[in-house]
């Protein structure tokens, strides 16, 4: 009953955003990185917030550092999405609300100095390559959705490390984000303030949960993510490109662009690819050891990874043509 109710309430609110997104005309337009072709309503992602914010009203007393952070990484995210900021900006706000879910959950006194360091740059980097896998219709819900449900049945099942209805908050707002976006036309986009805020949220959970097995491995329930996004920056500074201007050449564009594969089946791919992943490594945690895990899982989504360069290739020569 308590996430029926949830639903409908995010459901509400979401209508009353896109009131609010027609009349200040806060519009998604078509650039260089776009997959899509039509004008859409932005900035659908601060459901996700919304979700945040009605977790944090009734567990205050816990929730405090955690919401003051997304509700950083949100306001800056918003406010970019409707006029665009300077990246000092934005990196230094990631980087403040970062410090406070580090303080919240103890890593300045559980970690060493450069264990800290190394921190913040997986954060602040994992941030980035959420927001900038955010780019066909239901990509991102569909991915937060395999990521929290992971999280949920290690929380359940192997290691309780947090509130389990703090997880399924993310997960009933990614459904009902779903609904509006996982569309041929979608109703809105994510917008930066969505997938920043649903970053810091699983980035949140994917710590703790290091910190209580004292183990990476589960970074890996952001794998698929991770290799794109990696190699694609890699590729980019290869062909020395500008990594901060807008580009189609992550797998998921050039499989939804050049190979002209429906958006919403693209999606489908990662999230179904994710959990095989997640599923991967919670069965084979604690039964391997953790860079062998690292390797197992890595290996093949590297080869995967190269099958970008023959869609291009192929591409060009039909362009050529």
């Amino acid at each position: 009953m308590q996430y029926t109710i949830l639903g409908i309430l995010l459901m509400i609110l979401m209508l009353l955003y896109f009131k609010v997104a027609n009349r200040y005309n806060i519009i998604d337009k078509p650039n260089l990185r776009s997959s899509h072709s039509e004008v859409t309503l932005r900035g659908g992602g601060i459901i996700f917030w919304f979700s945040a914010l009605i977790y944090f009203l009734q567990n205050i007393q816990t929730n405090y550092f955690f919401f003051t952070g997304i509700t950083l990484v949100s306001l800056v995210s918003f406010w970019d999405d409707i006029q665009s900021l300077s990246n000092k900006i934005r990196i230094s706000i990631h980087f403040l609300a970062i410090t406070l879910i580090f303080y919240d959950l103890g890593v300045f006194t559980l970690m060493p100095f450069y264990g800290v360091a190394i921190a913040y740059i997986l954060a602040i980097g994992l941030i980035n390559a959420y927001n900038f896998m955010d780019g066909i219709n239901g990509i991102t819900g569909l991915y937060t959705l395999i990521v929290m449900g992971a999280l949920l049945y290690v929380n359940k099942n192997i290691q309780f490390f947090f509130d389990a209805v703090f997880i399924k908050y993310a997960m009933i707002a990614s459904l009902v984000f779903l609904f509006f976006n996982y569309r041929k036309k979608a109703k809105c986009f994510a917008g930066d303030i969505g997938s920043i805020a649903i970053a810091f949220w699983v980035i949140y959970l994917i710590l703790k949960l290091i910190l209580v097995t004292n183990s990476l491995v589960w970074l890996l329930f952001l794998a698929i993510y991770g290799v794109d996004a990696i190699c694609t920056i890699i590729h980019r500074l290869y062909l020395k490109q500008n990594i901060f201007e807008a580009h189609r050449l992550h797998l998921y564009q050039v499989l939804s662009n050049e190979s002209k594969m429906q958006h919403r089946l693209v999606s489908l791919y990662y999230a179904i690819a994710q959990s095989a992943v997640s599923a991967l490594v919670i069965f084979l945690y604690q039964k391997v050891n953790d860079i062998l895990l690292f390797v197992i899982v890595i290996s093949p989504l590297l080869l995967l990874y190269t099958l970008k360069f023959y869609l291009l290739n192929k591409s060009d020569l039909k362009l050529k043509a």
